[in-house]
C-alpha cells in the first residue's frame, strides 16, 4: 500500500497531504561524515580556504570519495545550501551554513563523485552569509560567483575533478541558486554538465527580495540551460509548481519532475531510501554518462 502515494508523485499526479510521510518516520541509511581541519584525502570532508581569499571569513566545504584515487577524472558535484537559520513546524532546520548541505553526499552515497559545498559571498567577499547572497539591498552576486570559479577550478587541479562533469545542486535558497547563479552570465553558464535545483525553483516566485527575481530576468538566465537536464524535485507538490510555470513559459528543455513522497522541507531526505533518490541517481548516472554537449572547458 505505501507504493501508491509514490506511484501518484513519480508520475506527476498531484499527492494528498495524507500520503505524505515525514522523513523521521524512515530511518537514514546514510551520515554525512563528520567536519575534520585535516588535509583533504579519501572519505574525509574537510573545511577549506582558497588561497585568494586567505585572512578572511570564506571558507568551502570538499569531500573526495572513498574510493578516490588520483589518476582517473572525477565526476563534481557542486552544491549550494538554503537560508538560514530556518525551522518549521515539523522540526525542518536549515542553518544557511555551507557545512549543513547533504544533497551531494545522498546523491552520490559518498562514493565515485567528489562533493564540494560552495558558501554565498557578502558584497565585500569577506564572509559567508547564511541568507541569500552578497549584502542587502543589492544582494549582489558577484563576490559569489568569482569564488565559485575560483574553487571550482582549484578543486579540479588538485583532485582530478572532471571540468566537463560538473553537476550543480541545492536546497530551498540553493535551488534557486542553480539558475540565478549557475546561469547568471555566460561564462559560469558553461560550467555545467546538469542541475539538480530540491525545492523551489528561479522565476516560480517574484517575491523574494533580490534584484532580479522577476519573472522577465528569471526567462534571460533560462535561455542559458541550453537544453541540459535538470532534475526538478520538491517536497509535496513543490516541483509540480514548477513544472506548471515552465510549461506556461514554452521554454522546452530536458526537465525531470519529482516529488520526494515527503513533506518535509529539509534535505534530509535524501539520507534515506526512496524511491525518489533511486530516480535520482539512476538521473545522474545518464546526464554523467552521456556525451557531453558542450565543448570542453578551460
Amino acid at each position: 500500500m505505501r507504493w501508491f502515494p509514490w506511484l501518484l508523485l513519480l508520475t506527476g499526479v498531484m499527492p494528498l497531504e495524507a500520503a505524505l510521510r515525514d522523513i523521521r518516520e524512515v530511518p537514514s541509511d546514510l551520515a554525512v561524515p563528520p567536519l575534520t581541519e585535516a588535509v583533504a584525502g579519501p572519505g574525509l570532508r574537510v573545511r577549506e580556504t582558497h588561497p585568494d581569499w586567505r585572512g578572511t571569513e570564506v571558507h568551502h566545504v570538499l569531500y573526495l570519495p572513498a574510493n578516490w584515487t588520483p589518476d582517473r577524472r572525477w565526476p563534481v558535484l557542486v552544491e549550494f545550501a538554503g537560508n538560514g537559520p530556518y525551522r518549521n513546524n515539523l522540526g525542518d532546520v536549515s542553518t544557511g551554513r555551507v557545512e549543513g548541505s547533504r544533497l551531494g553526499y545522498g546523491l552520490s552515497g559518498g562514493r565515485d563523485h567528489i562533493w564540494l559545498c560552495l558558501p554565498y559571498l557578502d558584497g565585500s567577499g569577506r564572509t559567508n552569509v547564511t541568507q541569500w547572497w552578497g549584502t542587502r539591498p543589492r544582494h549582489d552576486p558577484g563576490p559569489t560567483l568569482r569564488h565559485t570559479r575560483a574553487v571550482i577550478d582549484d578543486v579540479c587541479r588538485r583532485f582530478a575533478g572532471d571540468t566537463n562533469r560538473l553537476v550543480l545542486c541545492g536546497f530551498s535558497r540553493g535551488a534557486i541558486a542553480c539558475n540565478y547563479l549557475g546561469l547568471h552570465n555566460d561564462e559560469i553558464a558553461r560550467l555545467w554538465r546538469a542541475f539538480m535545483p530540491y525545492s523551489h525553483y528561479d522565476g516560480v516566485r517574484t517575491s523574494w527580495p533580490y534584484p532580479g527575481a522577476d519573472r522577465e530576468s528569471a526567462l534571460k538566465r533560462l535561455q542559458r540551460l541550453a537544453g541540459r537536464p535538470q532534475f526538478i524535485c520538491g517536497e509535496a507538490n513543490n516541483a509540480f509548481q514548477t513544472r506548471a510555470w515552465l510549461e506556461a513559459t514554452g521554454i522546452r528543455g530536458d526537465f525531470t519532475f519529482v516529488g520526494t513522497g515527503f513533506r518535509n522541507h529539509d534535505d534530509a531526505w535524501i539520507l534515506r531510501p526512496s524511491p525518489a533518490r533511486d530516480q535520482a541517481r539512476r538521473w545522474l548516472r545518464r546526464v554523467l554518462e552521456a556525451p557531453d554537449p558542450a565543448s570542453p572547458k578551460p
